[in-house]
């Protein structure tokens, strides 16, 4: 009977740290989201559940092409690609973007901006960065909200957990 109890302790202590690591992981260190809408597509294509690293950006800089979720001012959450960092001159011109005077080859994108349209000159301020969606004609971006507080963004799109068939490692 006593060694049934001390089992049975054991077991409970077990599950309690279990579940404390998987709090500690959930809560400090990932994050599920939810994709709503087609403006990453094709890289996302809408309704994929991701595994979103919280803890990236503590230890390091946003690097170009890292997909990342962040709050808006209109109080939801985005996800979208880094096209500039702090200091970058970012503009648009006969629909292609360029970086720094230099275009941009982005093979991730599918439908390209209309090569009518123009964008003018950005500079990417301190402290933020600047994103796009993949799916430019159909994204609400840095464009129309201007660049992101790098203090707002939740983190790095690592993993598409969900629907399994597309089960993948998000790569910039």
């Amino acid at each position: 009977m006593a060694g049934e109890n001390r089992t049975l302790r054991e077991w409970i202590m077990a599950a309690f740290v279990a579940t404390a690591i998987l709090l500690i992981c959930r809560y400090i260190f990932f994050a599920p989201y939810q994709v709503k809408g087609e403006s990453m597509y094709p890289t996302l294509k809408g309704n994929e559940l991701l595994i979103v690293n919280k803890f990236i950006y503590k230890i390091k800089e946003p690097k170009y092409g890292e997909i990342v979720v962040f709050h808006s001012k209109e109080e939801k959450d985005f996800i979208k690609r880094v096209i500039g960092l702090p200091g970058d001159h970012i503009k648009i011109t006969n629909g292609k973007l360029f970086r720094n005077e230099k275009e941009v080859g982005e093979l991730y994108i599918a439908n390209k901006i209309d090569p009518s349209t123009s964008f003018e000159e950005v500079v990417v301020p301190k402290g933020e960065i600047y994103v796009l969606g993949d799916n430019r004609p159909h994204s609400e971006d840095s464009r129309a909200i201007g660049p992101v507080d790098e203090k707002e963004v939740v983190g790095r799109a690592e993993l598409v957990l969900m629907p399994f068939s597309q089960t993948q490692l998000l790569e910039p």
